[in-house]
């Protein structure tokens, strides 16, 4: 256990670390990183003012991140909700004061997220500080970890790194294609992936509940669990996911108009939106693959599958429609990435339960 608790500490030192280094390099380049992100000239002074906020909570937004998968792989998801819902709440909430209440606009949606993700780091923090987990952080822990600790965690979390690094890459190459089109396909797009990201992360955390059932049993080799856990994982994802695009796809109009309700923004989104709605069902078999292979250990396989998606399929297709078939092109790339996902992923998933004992130990 104390071992748990030296890669815990580490952990949770490097993610703040890692965020502290992000934020002083980026306010650096403030206006460099603005453009980099795909902001047009109207659109940058509103993008420094809230990034600068989120720049400053960084590291608390780094370092909750690893204290809520660690609560998670003890199997105390619980706890972990309640410091991630926390900020949340605080969130929605400082939004509605900070915003129209005192009139401070995007100013007041950047400290609405910096206060909400400081205070989600809190209350996770004194989870672990108050003895409610297995593994404890603290300072001695910290001195007696390896260099070699370190290692481990990057190589074990690569594949979760790598995708995040593609989804923001895509970020960054999906805005700057939009921008050709003015302002207008900027917002209706960025709508888009905001309302469609939400959708998913309500089947990601199906899949990521998955995560620390699939280790354990795997660990513990009754690999009949794992194998029942994957299909109802994927059963459980598809079911919500068809309903999130169903919503998605008759309500794309007054969904998008909820942002921003102008004609120009409506024409990007509402084709973008239904398009992605359609696609989205293709995603629970991909996406359950993938956390299964870094679930397991299988860290090549779930590198591969992270790249996959938004890394050899994406960027790509993005660069080559929005070339060749311009607005629309960008509009059809993503939802194609999707559906080009699931033939790559299936072979992964065959190979993996060939070689899995068929029987429980």
């Amino acid at each position: 256990m104390r071992r748990a608790s030296m890669h815990a500490s580490l952990g949770v030192a490097a993610a703040f670390a890692s965020g502290l280094v992000i934020a002083l390099a980026s306010f650096w380049q403030l206006d460099r990183v603005v453009r980099l992100l795909g902001s047009t000239p109207t659109i940058a002074p509103y993008a420094k003012t809230y990034i600068s906020c989120i720049l400053a909570a960084a590291p608390c937004m780094c370092a909750s991140f690893a204290l809520n998968n660690i609560l998670r792989y003890e199997g105390k998801a619980v706890l972990g909700t309640v410091g991630m819902g926390v900020g949340a709440v605080l969130n929605m909430l400082g939004d509605f004061v900070l915003m129209p209440v005192l009139g401070l606009g995007i100013l007041g949606a950047g400290l609405s997220t910096a206060l909400s993700e400081i205070a989600s780091f809190g209350v996770l923090l004194s989870m672990f500080l108050r003895g409610r987990t297995a593994t404890r952080l603290s300072l001695s822990c910290l001195r007696g970890a390896r260099p070699l600790f370190l290692a481990d965690i990057m190589a074990t979390g690569f594949p979760s790194l790598l995708r995040q690094a593609l989804n923001s890459i895509t970020t960054v190459l999906l805005n700057s294609c939009c921008a050709v089109y003015g302002d207008a396909a900027v917002a209706g797009m960025s709508i888009v992936s905001r309302v469609v990201f939400f959708a998913f992360s309500i089947a990601l955390g199906i899949g990521q509940g998955f995560q620390p059932v699939a280790g354990f049993n795997y660990g513990a080799r009754c690999h009949k669990r794992v194998r029942d856990a994957f299909w109802f994982t994927c059963a459980a994802s598809q079911v919500v996911i068809a309903i999130g695009a169903v919503v998605l796809f008759v309500g794309a109009e007054p969904i998008i108009a909820l942002f921003r309700d102008d004609p120009a923004v409506l024409e990007v989104g509402v084709r973008a939106l239904r398009l992605q709605a359609v696609a989205l069902l293709a995603l629970p078999l991909s996406v359950s693959c993938e956390m299964l292979y870094q679930s397991c250990g299988h860290r090549v396989g779930a590198t591969l599958l992270s790249g996959t998606r938004n890394g050899l399929l994406f960027i790509p297709l993005l660069l080559i429609l929005s070339a060749t078939r311009g607005l629309a092109g960008i509009q059809e790339a993503q939802p194609l990435s999707y559906v080009l996902s699931v033939p790559i992923a299936i072979p992964f998933i065959v190979r993996f339960f060939r070689r899995l004992p068929k029987e429980t130990a």
